[in-house]
């Protein structure tokens, strides 16, 4: 099983993001540069971020990107869900119907992993992560 590059710079970027004071917008150029990814490519990334509702945008000169004030209660499943969708990992492409025996295993598998992930918290990695980022963008 493999997630995209752009699940990986999502869930990077709410760490980030979540060390960052709410009342202070880091830019998509700052973001991208902590991860080495395109700006372009990253603007997409935290479009769809913002349209599940766990980061919210700012406009102007000392605008960016800020997570949204209930940000700890976000998951990685929930992150992982705005980037790649909620779509099946697996889908048997044999006329079996539902009474499918190895797409029983194969979403069994996909539910516990998802229920491992929905109790894993980005707040949580977050106070993990001290000394990850630049001090002077940390919460004071």
């Amino acid at each position: 099983m493999k997630y995209s590059k752009a699940t990986n710079y999502a869930l990077h970027t709410m760490l980030f993001l979540s060390q960052v004071p709410l009342d202070k917008p880091i830019g998509v150029q700052q973001l991208a540069e902590q991860q080495q990814v395109s700006p372009t490519y990253l603007s997409k990334i935290l479009t769809k971020l913002a349209k599940a509702g766990m980061i919210e945008s700012t406009s102007g000169l000392k605008g960016g990107y800020r997570l949204k004030r209930n940000w700890e209660d976000i998951s990685f499943l929930d992150i992982i869900q705005a980037i790649e969708g909620t779509a099946s990992l697996f889908d048997c492409d044999l006329n079996h119907g539902p009474g499918c025996l190895i797409e029983q295993v194969m979403v069994e598998a996909e539910n516990k992993i998802e229920n491992f992930l929905r109790e894993q918290k980005i707040s949580d990695v977050a106070k993990k992560a001290t000394n990850m980022w630049d001090s002077s963008i940390k919460h004071s």
